[in-house]
């Protein structure tokens, strides 16, 4: 069965030609860019002709709207900084060639953090809706960290996507805060009131999640860094949503 490729990206040279390589097999490649203003677009055209521009508003808004332009019902949605390594590809012709009933399928991820395998600290368990069917499925209206929504049923496959999450500690910090603020915006109508358990208590559980109970400490360095920008990035959203108000 035919499939297409959705790319969403904004200024990812650094990533782009990576990327399509690991998925130039597939039947259409569509390509929805937020009007980078690097070579991304440009290193796009070598393996597409299909590439869409549109102001980014939020990321399940994006994929929403280039969902249905789809030309072919299945979908693969990768991001930039993900890699579709050759047993994953393997795995998806099998199961397509076996005209599946489910809707979609949930894909484990493999996640690099500045170019070290992360084995715990949260991230072990890490699987997204990323193969699915383009007239069952849709983004779940969330400003940040959206998940799909089906009525049909959802099955797993075996082999993961290669996530190669943060370059460096500054894209990490960056990226941490903008899902802040754009969490806040979720997060702000179920917090009638921020106080010192949103600013204090919330981010040192955080902490203690990541680094205790999901085994942080077994990562290093690694493991205590993405501890420390996690319980952050739960500081930030509460500081946002309190700035918001202010305003």
């Amino acid at each position: 069965m035919p499939i297409t490729v959705i790319i969403p990206c904004y200024n990812e040279t650094q990533n782009m030609r990576d990327l399509l390589k690991s998925v130039k097999w597939a039947d259409e490649i569509m390509v929805v860019d937020s009007f980078s203003t690097d070579d991304t677009v440009t290193i796009a055209r070598e393996y597409t002709d299909v590439i869409l521009q549109r102001k980014y508003i939020n990321s399940a808004n994006q994929k929403n709207w280039a969902i249905p332009q789809a030309t072919h019902e299945w979908i693969l949605l990768v991001d930039a900084d993900e890699r579709v390594p050759p047993e994953l590809k393997a795995e998806i012709m099998e199961v397509l060639s076996n005209e599946p009933e489910e809707a979609a399928f949930w894909i484990g991820r493999e996640n690099y953090f500045m170019g070290k395998l992360v084995r715990y600290s949260g991230w072990q368990n890490d699987a997204v809706i990323r193969l699915f069917r383009r007239d069952a499925c849709r983004y779940e209206e969330k400003a940040v960290h959206a998940e799909i929504i089906t009525t049909g049923n959802i099955g797993r496959l075996k082999h993961r996507l290669i996530h190669n999450t943060y370059r460096d500690m500054a894209h990490f910090m960056d990226k941490m805060n903008r899902y802040a603020r754009l969490s806040a915006l979720d997060y702000a109508p179920k917090t009638p009131r921020v106080t010192l358990y949103h600013l204090w208590l919330k981010p040192a559980f955080r902490f203690f999640k990541h680094y205790i109970l999901k085994l942080g400490f077994l990562d290093g360095k690694v493991g205590l860094t993405i501890s420390k920008i996690m319980a952050w990035g739960v500081y930030q959203r509460y500081v946002n949503i309190r700035e918001m108000r202010k305003k």
